[in-house]
């Protein structure tokens, strides 16, 4: 879109969710489960196609709980009936074991100052089996701060370019992290400026464009050195060589994390 957009792609009951839009695996390789045994695919219940269809993804941490995006776990349709996660599988909307929400509980900030606080934690209905493709992800220490330039990794089954189709297939892509201050100027100069905080990760290819995550790729992973560190949120379009794409940054969170799960 030509403004700022949340990543998901969602049919709220068969509507469609209005939300700005956000990322997906744009520029990606295909890849497999095996090889990112902690993401899950998070399917929305369609009230009207009376049908599930994955528009985002979400991270194993513990065999009850996964962290996701708020904003894929709250709207005007919205209730924990309507989301199901889909582990150990790479294929977007089959195969693997599924599990039902039970609840979600929302950063309190989240919904105050744009997308900042953009982080969800959520219990299952019933547990996951661990397994090859059904693992824990090791998540960022509190208040660490990744250097600039730096190679981070997304994952998802997003779209494969801005309004285009979304993948089938799970795919990745590796971006470089982009310095905040900078970020946050050049989405200050959009008609409806964003708003990015430092508890926020911007990465892409600045001034480049070309690889990003896109829609249906929120809540996903964001990964430097195997450690999960974003949680993908939104951006302007997808792999815009001038706005890149911002994930929230599990760091401003994890002992909120610890304490959601414990």
């Amino acid at each position: 879109m030509k403004v700022l957009a949340l990543l998901t792609v969602a049919l709220f009951a068969g509507v469609a969710f209005s939300a700005p839009q956000s990322s997906r695996i744009v520029g990606g390789t295909k890849t497999s489960i095996e090889k990112f045994p902690s993401i899950v695919g998070v399917e929305f219940f369609g009230v009207i196609t009376r049908t599930w269809s994955q528009s985002c993804a979400a991270n194993i941490l513990t065999t009850r709980y996964v962290l996701s995006a708020a904003h894929c776990f709250r709207g005007l349709l919205y209730r924990p009936s309507y989301r199901r996660i889909r582990a150990g599988t790479s294929y977007r909307n089959t195969g693997g074991i599924v599990s039902y929400v039970e609840t979600e509980f929302n950063h309190p900030s989240y919904g105050l100052n744009g997308a900042d606080g953009d982080i969800s934690v959520i219990r299952l209905s019933t547990p996951l089996v661990y397994s090859p493709v059904v693992q824990q992800a090791t998540i960022v220490a509190q208040g660490y701060k990744i250097p600039d330039n730096m190679p981070v990794v997304h994952a998802g089954w997003g779209r494969i370019e801005y309004g285009g189709d979304l993948s089938p297939v799970l795919l990745e892509t590796t971006i470089l992290t982009i310095n905040n201050e900078l970020c946050a100027a050049r989405y200050l100069t959009l008609p409806r400026p964003g708003i990015v905080t430092e508890n926020m990760i911007c990465a892409g290819i600045l001034d480049v464009g070309g690889k990003d995550a896109c829609q249906g790729d929120s809540g996903g992973p964001l990964y430097f050195s195997d450690i999960l560190v974003g949680v993908v949120s939104w951006g302007h379009e997808c792999a815009n060589a001038t706005y890149p794409g911002v994930s929230t940054a599990v760091s401003s969170y994890t002992d909120w994390i610890a304490a959601a799960v414990s």
